[in-house]
């Protein structure tokens, strides 16, 4: 009988935890028995949501970190096992977006993206790679991209950038890491509807045409984002590695 029974008393920790997709991806794991570790800048927002983790289980917590700092990242990690004793789940969730015309995009306005959705994506991993390594812990890293690694869009040159590079990380720490039994596989999402995104979707023509681009006619949900991230965590997905699921209504089918 399949089942996410198997999550149950894993230990996670995610990355960008505290709102939108990370929040719903966090609150389904502590329903499912495992233990959780929810990361971000905003220490409101992480306490915030780390209440409501402790409601469903009460070995969850939070840490602030910013991860385009390698010091944070670092201390991120270890405070994590400290808590945890180990990480079987790495989340890889944080990410952001400047929407720029290409020709508008500074060399700041670059580095910002790059710098949260690649490099951080990239460090985070090794510092969790590196724990599961020598703890010989068969772990799962996930991580968040987007429809967007595989076709391009108006404003958004940094962002593709920073997502392709993300998937090709995703394939290579697979490869790298396999005789560890670590399995690294992504999950690209076409556009959410969250909170976060209500105000994007008011702009009619924006809206009308990120429809027409969805073959099922409707924005995904955060729901459908976490039920890819908890298959690829469970051991259903025990022989994936290198993969990305795309979560994106059949955009990139077209």
């Amino acid at each position: 009988m399949y089942s996410f029974n198997d999550l149950k008393d894993k230990k996670v920790l995610i990355v960008g935890g505290s709102k939108g997709i990370g929040k719903d991806i966090a609150l389904a794991f502590a329903e499912k028995g495992a233990s959780v570790i929810i990361t971000g800048r905003n220490i409101d927002d992480l306490e915030k949501t780390a209440s409501e983790l402790q409601e469903k289980n009460t070995d969850c917590a939070c840490i602030q970190a910013d991860i385009t700092k390698l010091a944070d990242i670092k201390h991120m990690v270890s405070d994590a096992e400290k808590i945890m004793g180990r990480i079987d789940v790495l989340v890889n969730n944080a990410g952001i977006n400047i929407a720029k015309p290409a020709l508008e995009v500074t060399e700041a306005d670059w580095d910002k993206v790059l710098d949260t959705n690649l490099k951080g994506t990239f460090f985070c991993s090794q510092a969790v790679g590196k724990h599961m390594i020598d703890k010989e812990i068969p772990g799962k890293i996930i991580n968040i991209v987007s429809q967007m690694a595989f076709v391009g869009y108006v404003d958004r040159a940094a962002y593709c950038s920073s997502k392709g590079g993300a998937v090709q990380l995703t394939k290579a720490l697979a490869v790298e890491w396999a005789s560890n039994q670590i399995k690294v596989n992504a999950v690209a999402p076409t556009f959410i509807k969250t909170d976060l995104t209500n105000g994007m979707f008011q702009d009619e023509g924006f809206y009308n045409d990120v429809m027409s681009r969805i073959p099922l006619g409707s924005l995904a949900k955060p729901s459908d984002v976490t039920g890819a991230v908890l298959f690829l965590a469970s051991d259903m997905a025990n022989f994936i590695t290198g993969e990305t699921i795309k979560v994106d209504g059949g955009w990139t089918a077209i």
